[in-house]
């Protein structure tokens, strides 16, 4: 062979393999660019690095090809809802006068139930199918292992899965931001591993307002806005943290009394093994809601659902 001949072969390798490279790297290079441009604005390394970390756990579940084209249409979905929040929350919301909005767009009711699952959560569920109305579940996972089936319950059932940390121990979880944020991870990933659902709706143990947090609270709002999470506290109480000492009667009553003079009303109920009154009362509660003749609606929170939000505003805190 030639020297001249030997080059020529030597330069179209060199371009084979560089075209091949390009292959590679352009698609990935394509995804880096997006995320850049995506997080560039405003956004820490650490909103970063919990973004990917979580996302290239979903890629690594999927087992297949088409497995792993669902999860990416899942994480392109995520992506383009945060997106869609984050503009939202740049814009300026005009102001209505809150009964102008009462008599055209009626009442929305959000009934959330927090602490759950627990040995009434599948009864709970039996109810609101019978009434044919989806709530809230702001769950935990500490011990919850023996659950699965109730989880995916219900998300198959149209209900909202949020989170409620996973441990429920004040100490641990306002001890600092990093614990804080280990909490919610842990959750997210022991829900999505549980479900398929990657969680993005969350409340605080004893609500944002809550008086034992020794971190800022600031801090930690700030990091669930910075990962793509919403969190909701509420404006009515049903006053049944006390467990077993109140009524059933007691709990539709407190919750129809602050009622009206809200048209959104995020309702604080909860889903524990001493809450049979609760479990009690919630047929009643549902009829007496849906029997209002202003518009009311009962609907599970969703991304369109109006911020409802202590912050530490000196409302006290339960749950």
């Amino acid at each position: 062979m030639t020297p001249e001949r030997r080059r020529r072969i030597n330069r179209l390798k060199k371009l084979i393999m560089h075209a091949v490279l390009l292959m590679i790297l352009f698609p990935t290079a394509g995804c880096i660019f997006l995320g850049i441009k995506l997080y560039r604005v405003g956004r820490s390394a650490e909103r970063l690095e919990d973004q990917i970390s979580f996302l290239e756990k979903a890629l690594q579940d999927s087992v297949d090809a088409e497995d792993r084209a669902q999860a990416l249409l899942a994480i392109n979905e995520e992506i383009r809802k945060t997106s869609e929040r984050e503009s939202e929350a740049r814009a300026e919301p005009e102001e209505i006068p809150e009964n102008d909005i009462l008599a055209e767009e009626g009442r929305k009711v959000y009934l959330t139930f927090d602490d759950g699952p627990s040995i009434y959560t599948e009864e709970l569920l039996d109810i609101l199918a019978e009434h044919h109305v989806k709530a809230t579940f702001f769950v935990t996972g500490k011990g919850k292992e023996s659950y699965g089936d109730t989880y995916r319950r219900i998300v198959e059932e149209g209900h909202t899965l949020g989170m409620h940390s996973y441990s429920h121990e004040y100490g641990n979880i306002y001890a600092s931001l990093e614990n804080f944020r280990d909490d919610m991870r842990q959750l997210r990933d022991f829900l999505y591993d549980e479900t398929g659902v990657a969680s993005s709706f969350y409340r605080f143990p004893g609500g944002s307002s809550n008086r034992v947090s020794s971190t800022d609270i600031r801090e930690m709002t700030d990091y669930l806005d910075a990962v793509g999470i919403t969190y909701f506290d509420w404006n009515i109480s049903a006053g049944d943290a006390a467990g077993g000492t109140v009524s059933s009667e007691q709990i539709i009553n407190r919750v129809m009394d602050q009622l009206p003079p809200h048209r959104v009303a995020v309702v604080l109920l909860h889903d524990a093994a001493d809450k049979r009154s609760t479990v009690d009362a919630l047929p009643g509660l549902i009829e007496r809601i849906e029997a209002m003749d202003d518009g009311t609606e009962i609907l599970p929170i969703t991304e369109e659902t109006m911020l409802i939000q202590h912050v530490q505003s000196g409302q006290g805190s339960q749950g």
